[in-house]
């Protein structure tokens, strides 16, 4: 289980010893032009400042999993309040975007218990992984409609982080549509929300830095991860200034979508049915010596690379798909839902020769509510690039 909890402050690391403070500019663009703070964080101020206890949870990818932003934000809350205890629930985890984070929800973050605080960021892999926009709908409202069914007085601040590609986009005076989709669910739901890649072009064309010096890379550097956190410290501090009352929750507002993911949850591999060309290894691990992602090696995993291998899964909901592992041999399946025509996806990613990329797929995010059965089956064909017909599945994802 992906869950790293941490109770004690942070102690600082060799990363954070590098001095890398955004420079003080004279017509420095102020930090509040790109946060909205909507409803505020009402119930998680009042848990820090009456309860003394609180916990605060990180869903992202790398740019949440990779020492930065993350561990300044844990420092500062716990220098901030220091009569408070904190649990903090780190869920990052590298290539994951908002089509994971909606499915692995309640496994790794709301199985760990109340959360008072949830920080989501999902902009630049959903860009990325090539994540369309009524998906990247489905699972943000899925993902905050699911957090609050759980607790209605959970507190979500959105995120949306800069790339080259948003950067690109408003140069064309064009919203990227992940931020569009971030801040539309932020929006509904009145929740705060920071739009980072606005205020990283905004500095840069107000020449405050440069990205190719300063900021250098879409996982930023210690001076990036420096202005991040900024940001959500002057969040912080505005959320604190705010008078608070005793925790209240409101009615959920209407659905965007009626199809959007928030059952979201893994379904256990062990629940298909096999043709007898499928291997359950119970601890899966490379032997090409490719890279993994943490939650994707030694755990267990359905595994095949014979072309003809079938599986049959019966499950019940509107939305069903897989999580895998796709490496250098990763192949092309075909699948079908309730007896349809077998449609064909190809497995193999840009980045599976170099790693074996945990890679979520959805098959159908639409159906009617009941009872289903999805049939998969290996193909005798397979990407160009790819050295085999190998299909690792970790988890079924299913909105129940």
């Amino acid at each position: 289980m992906i869950k790293y909890l941490f109770v004690l402050a942070f102690t600082a690391c060799l990363f954070f010893s590098v001095k890398a403070q955004p420079v003080a500019v004279a017509n420095a663009l102020p930090y509040s032009n790109y946060y909205k703070i909507r409803g505020g964080a009402n119930n998680f101020m009042y848990a820090v400042k009456k309860n003394k206890s609180a916990t605060v949870a990180f869903l992202g990818g790398s740019i949440t999993y990779n020492p930065g932003w993350r561990n300044k934000v844990t420092a500062y809350l716990n220098e901030r309040f220091p009569d408070t205890k904190f649990r903090f629930i780190m869920a990052g985890i590298p290539s994951l975007g908002s089509l994971p984070h909606a499915f692995r929800l309640k496994r790794d973050v709301l199985d760990s218990g109340r959360i008072d605080l949830l920080f989501i960021e999902a902009a630049v892999n959903d860009r990325v992984n090539g994540t369309d926009s009524l998906t990247q709908l489905r699972d943000l409202e899925g993902i905050v409609r699911h957090a609050k069914r759980i607790n209605p007085l959970i507190d979500i601040v959105m995120m949306s982080f800069a790339d080259p590609d948003k950067n690109s986009d408003y140069a064309k005076g064009k919203i990227p549509v992940e931020v569009t989709n971030h801040e539309l669910v932020a929006k509904h739901y009145n929740l705060p929300s920071i739009n980072l890649a606005k205020e990283v072009y905004d500095k840069i064309k107000n020449k405050e830095f440069s990205w190719d010096n300063d900021f250098k890379d879409l996982h930023p550097s210690p001076f990036g991860q420096e202005l991040y956190f900024a940001n959500i410290k002057s969040l912080i501090q505005k959320l604190d200034k705010q008078q608070f009352t005793a925790p209240n929750h409101k009615k959920f507002p209407k659905m965007l979508n009626k199809w959007s993911f928030a059952t979201g949850n893994y379904q256990n591999i062990t629940t298909a049915k096999l043709n007898g060309k499928w291997v359950l290894n119970p601890a899966w691990s490379p032997a090409d010596g490719l890279g993994t992602r943490p939650g994707f090696v030694n755990v267990p995993m359905l595994i095949t690379d014979t072309p003809g291998a079938e599986l049959t899964l019966p499950f019940t909901g509107t939305a069903i798909g897989m999580g895998i592992v796709s490496g250098g041999d990763a192949g092309t399946v075909s699948y079908s839902i309730d007896n349809r025509p077998y449609q064909e996806i190809d497995l193999f990613t840009p980045w599976s020769n170099s790693l074996h990329l945990p890679w979520y797929i959805l098959f159908s995010g639409n159906l009617h509510r009941g009872k289903h059965v999805l049939k998969l089956k290996i193909a005798d064909h397979h990407n160009i690039n790819s050295k085999g017909n190998a299909c690792r599945i970790v988890y079924f994802l299913r909105n129940e």
